[in-house]
Parts: C-alpha cells; sequence; structure tokens
C-alpha cells in the first residue's frame, strides 16, 4: 500500500532532527485538535525492544507486533512505556533505524495506522516518505545549542557529550539510505530556538486550515483522499522576550 492509496481524513506531518521539540509540539496540536497523535520514535523503540525480547532482528518480526500508542504504550499487550526509554533502548534505537529494511517495514505500518481519521505525526521522514500527500507539513529545528540544552536538562545529561551525540544522531539521519532527514519541499520550516512551546504550538496552529478544525470525532472515516499540501515560504519565529 502506497501513501496515494490510504483513505484518510487529515494528517498533520511534523518532522524535524532530534531535540527539536517534535513529540512534544506534536502531542499538544493532536490534543487541541482532537487529533490523534503518532509517535514514530516509540514505533522503532518497540521495534528494538521487541527484537532483543525475542532475539531476531526487528526488521524480521516487526509486521507481527502488536503497538498500542496512547498515553500509556503496549507491545503485545505488555506496558512498556517505561521500558522503551531504558538507556540500552535509546542506545540501540538510531543504528536500527537507519537499516533501510526495518524503515520500510515501520512506514507500511505506520501507513497502516493512520489509513483512518485524524492526526497528527512526528518524525523524520513523515512528510517526505510516510505520507507525502499529507494536509500540513511543518519542519521543526533549532539550534544545536539549544537542542543539546534541551535534551541536557531532561535527562540530566552533560551539555557536551550530549551535544556531540545529537551531532552524530544528525548526520546518521541526514547520510542514511531510506527516508533521509530533510524537509519536505514544500514544509514550512519553524526555527523553534529560544521559543516557548505553546508559541510553537500556535505557530503550528495557525496553518492549519480553518476547516480542518473543525473535522469529524477522532478515527471517523471521513472524504477519501486529502486536499494537496499547501505551499507556503519557510518562515522563523519571533524571539521570545527575557
Amino acid at each position: 500500500m502506497y501513501a496515494s492509496d490510504i483513505v484518510h481524513d487529515v494528517i498533520i506531518a511534523i518532522d524535524g532532527p532530534a531535540g527539536a521539540g517534535k513529540s512534544t509540539v506534536a502531542r499538544a496540536v493532536a490534543a487541541r485538535l482532537g487529533f490523534a497523535f503518532l509517535d514514530t520514535g516509540a514505533l522503532y523503540r518497540c521495534a528494538v525492544l521487541a527484537g532483543l525480547r525475542r532475539e531476531a532482528p526487528p526488521e524480521e518480526i516487526v509486521g507481527s507486533l502488536d503497538i498500542r500508542l496512547g498515553d500509556r504504550i503496549l507491545l503485545d499487550g505488555d506496558d512498556v512505556t517505561e521500558a522503551i526509554r531504558a538507556p540500552e533502548i535509546s542506545q540501540l534505537t538510531p543504528a536500527a533505524a537507519a537499516r533501510p529494511a526495518l524503515r520500510e517495514a515501520l512506514t507500511d505500518k505506520q501507513r497502516t495506522l493512520m489509513a483512518h481519521g485524524d492526526w497528527v505525526a512526528e518524525g523524520r521522514d513523515i512528510g517526505t516518505v510516510v505520507v507525502p500527500n499529507a494536509a500540513v507539513k511543518v519542519f521543526l529545528t533549532a539550534s544545536i545549542q539549544e537542542r543539546a540544552r534541551r535534551r541536557s536538562g531532561e535527562h540530566g545529561l552533560d551539555l557536551d557529550a550530549v551535544r556531540v551525540a545529537l551531532l552524530a544522531r544528525d548526520q546518521m539521519d541526514q547520510e542514511r539510505e531510506h527516508g533521509p532527514l530533510h524537509a519536505a519541499a514544500d514544509a514550512v520550516e519553524l526555527d523553534t530556538t529560544g521559543i516557548d512551546t505553546e508559541a510553537v504550538v500556535d505557530a503550528v496552529l495557525a496553518l492549519v486550515p480553518d476547516e480542518y478544525k473543525n473535522a469529524p470525532a477522532l478515527f471517523a472515516v471521513g472524504p477519501e483522499g486529502v486536499s494537496a499540501p499547501r505551499k507556503r515560504r519557510p518562515r522563523t519565529l519571533p524571539q521570545a522576550a527575557g
């Protein structure tokens, strides 16, 4: 099944590098709109965890996995919300996510999940590979120092070490063979450096046409197809005062 074959209502794609605030912003936008939220990072982490548990390459078993996303993340009925954030999984996931076979398998799973209903999906190739005909595409970014500061603050890690790790992850994401990290040609680029989350959420919501904000109830099956992506010029958000 290809993206063009999917019947869906509205999909908002939010892509960007690690530490740009994708998950936080996407979750908040989904809550404000009443859309479902797709955390693609959790999908990759679940695949890696399942591979360790079954002692098999993740790409070979991902098709058989039952992954349920929500406030709690379930893997084959087991609550793995905390387990997929363990240091070992965090260390293994970037390299696993760069493997073409796993990316292709999880691309299919993401498309199946978003086949019906209204979604806000965050990742690194949602707007370029997974759903290139998404109604709204956003590419969040921030300076490397800002991204490192956020990550080090969240996890209590050394700032310089986090900065080095993020630069390595950026290189891996940008140079991988399948679905390399880059902004879609028709995505709106938002630089979140020095901007609080609420302002970024408001900026993303401003890109969503009013007719989408009054969408049917969550997971309701809407009309076939989706409006063509809106062509907008990249812009930088105003810096927060103080």
